[in-house]
């Protein structure tokens, strides 16, 4: 049996985990707050049939003779990268220029992560996801608030009905880690925390490496369309040559069952 056809196999298994992430990219283009995700390959072990420095012919072998035996799929690496600003004119969205993430609570009062600045109000007059997680610090805006103003920093303003002068009503805050690219994404927008992360560092916009806040705006995703649309031709081609290495090692076989 041809190792080639084993070895392609794992090729063709590789581009369409390649593929997935593509294709979860692009559906994701226009989702706030989206990191996008790349498939990294790596090589399996080898089959050594001479190693170098061993004992040849004409006296030590210079170079080894190994055997591949194919690739696997060994990380979906995540981009924080900054995704573009968009202006949405509403005064409860808002978008973090630089490093931090929102820190929410999930209905089993477990905490969760997200970049998504699309806020809402719920009855309670709670600052909210979409999804109507509240935001952690929590923050109530008055039934009466004719006007709310979030600064760079996170402090929320609510001008009350009667008044000029607006109240200070809580302060949004941020939550940053030594290593981002381990959070682990849980779908809604929302991340959850793990060992690889590292531990969460609560703290106020635009201190210590975070970022700041732009009231009336909320980040897109980082998925540059052109980007994805040229890696989906590079993991098609590949995805093709591999299934023509496994078509050329069948006709090899063919042959040699035929041969009398």
């Amino acid at each position: 049996m041809f190792r080639s056809l084993n070895i392609a196999s794992t090729g063709m298994v590789a581009q369409e985990t390649k593929l997935d992430t593509i294709s979860n990219n692009l559906a994701n283009a226009n989702t706030s707050g989206y990191k996008r995700q790349d498939a990294e390959f790596e090589d399996l072990l080898y089959q050594n049939l001479r190693t170098p420095g061993a004992n040849a012919a004409g006296g030590v072998a210079p170079t080894a003779v190994q055997v591949g035996s194919g690739v696997r799929v060994v990380a979906t690496s995540r981009a924080f990268s900054q995704g573009a600003i968009q202006q949405t004119g509403n005064p409860l969205d808002v978008a973090i220029e630089g490093n931090g993430f929102f820190q929410v609570t999930r209905p089993s009062g477990e905490i969760a992560y997200t970049r998504a600045g699309n806020l809402k109000l719920d009855s309670q007059g709670r600052i909210t996801t979409s999804d109507g997680l509240p935001i952690e610090p929590a923050i109530s805006v008055p039934p009466d608030a004719t006007k709310v103003t979030i600064a760079a920093d996170g402090t929320v303003s609510a001008t009350q009905a009667g008044q000029t002068n607006p109240s200070n009503v809580g302060q949004l805050q941020l939550v940053t880690f030594a290593n981002p690219g381990g959070l682990n994404a849980i779908g809604h927008n929302l991340f959850e925390g793990s060992a690889a992360a590292g531990d969460p560092t609560l703290g106020t916009a635009g201190t210590e490496g975070r970022g700041t806040f732009m009231q009336g705006a909320v980040e897109g995703s980082n998925v540059e369309v052109v980007t994805e649309m040229i890696g989906l031709i590079r993991t098609q081609r590949a995805y093709e040559v591999n299934s023509k290495v496994i078509a050329a090692a069948d006709e090899m076989l063919r042959d040699a069952t035929q041969m009398k």
